[in-house]
């Protein structure tokens, strides 16, 4: 065999595993709803696993629309009809365990959790709601609060007044702004962010035990107390605009932002918005409180990914999951969604004024669930508060309100 000869089958030989190694190569799909704004918080995560594993390819799939309402009914779509992502995007909580744990559609990453050390780097209230049956089922990449008022001092200054704390202060404080012109005090957007404020008013009215009696079915939607909070939640649309089911939460949260609203009660989603999209500084180019009543709550949400049954790369999901677990996940992610960290140990530098503060409440509040972002309820009950919504925005019949909400609880077995 001549050197040209060598050369030529060496040649084809390198060219045969380039080939070989490149159809090797893994793929990886992700499913979730983070766009627009948020999409940059994702792509960062993207794109540190892809610096722990440029072999893989992964295809980003999104579908958009404000708190997954559009990607869950993609979602079930796939999943009945066997086409499951790797790992999809869900609230921690009922939203996954209620809909696709108890269907045993998910793997238990109990296993992951005992090799990477999780056991100890998340707190047992994020464990306790990612778990059922002695399982763990997804891997939580934030913490999220809902129940937070927005505003920007400038604006409360010049209308001369101050962050109200109660929602009796709310509604006064409201009054006096319409007195001053302001129109619509509190601003609010489509439906879902509609029902994060009924959820503020009701924890602030039942208190965080009743709140979590009400899910686990010791408190009726029919008893005076709950029919007391559709009653307190119409005198405060009573506040608002009248055009909020066509505005997105960004646009909402626009409106305070301009002074044409004084409030807006939205999830800390809106902290990650105003610091990365709108480059204003937390404490002076917008502020904060509990919303009113809530003060020593936490309402809480989580996003996380878990791993269906059957997951075409389960090898590369499980190692997107180790990504989204690890400190440095999280301190890539979190910074720039405005959420705080699921893991204890989180390096506080890396988060502005407003995450270090949400990341005290969390260790000292009271911590209850979310019902609008699946923490507290299932998918069954979620989704079908929203007609429930829309019907009392309409008439502010409370106690049709409640005899709705408890007709659906029943059916959706909350509580059982």
């Amino acid at each position: 065999m001549n050197k040209r000869t060598k050369t030529a089958l060496v040649s084809i030989t390198a060219a045969a595993l380039m080939a070989g190694a490149a159809q090797a190569a893994g793929k990886l799909e992700i499913f979730s709803w983070w766009s627009g704004d948020e999409g940059p918080a994702l792509n960062a995560l993207v794109k540190l696993y892809e610096t722990k594993y440029p072999a893989v390819a992964v295809d980003n799939a999104t579908v958009t629309g404000g708190a997954g309402t559009n990607a869950k009914a993609v979602l079930k779509t796939r999943m009945l009809g066997g086409d499951a992502p790797d790992s999809f995007q869900a609230h921690a909580g009922q939203e996954l365990t209620g809909t696709w744990v108890v269907a045993d559609r998910m793997e238990d990453l109990s296993s992951l959790y005992k090799s990477e050390g999780w056991a100890a780097k998340f707190p047992k209230a994020v464990i306790d709601l990612i778990s059922y049956k002695g399982g763990i089922y997804s891997v939580p990449v934030d913490v999220h609060r809902s129940n937070v008022m927005w505003y920007v001092p400038a604006t409360l200054k010049k209308m001369g007044v101050t962050p109200p704390t109660s929602w009796a202060n709310f509604i006064t404080t409201c009054a006096t702004l319409k007195a001053k012109g302001m129109a619509t005090p509190l601003v609010m957007g489509e439906n879902w962010t509609q029902q994060m404020i009924w959820e503020s008013v009701a924890v602030g009215v039942l208190g965080p035990k009743g709140w979590n009696d009400l899910w686990a079915g010791k408190l009726k939607f029919t008893d005076p107390r709950v029919v007391g909070t559709f009653t307190t939640y119409g005198k405060v649309l009573d506040c608002a605009n009248k055009d909020a089911s066509g505005l997105s939460w960004q646009q909402a949260t626009d409106r305070v932002l301009s002074g044409q609203a004084a409030f807006n009660i939205m999830g800390d989603w809106a902290a990650g918005y105003m610091t990365t999209t709108k480059k204003l500084k937390p404490g002076t180019g917008f502020a904060w409180s509990a919303s009113p009543s809530t003060n020593g709550t936490f309402i809480m949400l989580a996003d996380s990914f878990g791993l269906p049954k059957g997951a075409k790369d389960r090898a590369e999901a499980i190692n997107w999951l180790k990504v989204l677990g690890s400190k440095d996940g999280q301190d890539t992610f979190n910074p720039l969604k405005g959420s705080i960290a699921a893991r204890i140990d989180s390096d506080p530098t890396k988060y502005n004024v407003y995450s270090q503060s949400a990341g005290k409440d969390f260790r000292s509040k009271v911590i209850v669930g979310s019902m609008v972002h699946g923490a507290a309820a299932n998918e069954a009950f979620t989704s079908g508060f929203g007609s429930i919504n829309d019907a009392f925005v309409s008439n502010r019949d409370a106690k049709a309100a409640a005899a709705a909400s408890q007709e659906l609880a029943t059916k959706s077995k909350i509580g059982m």
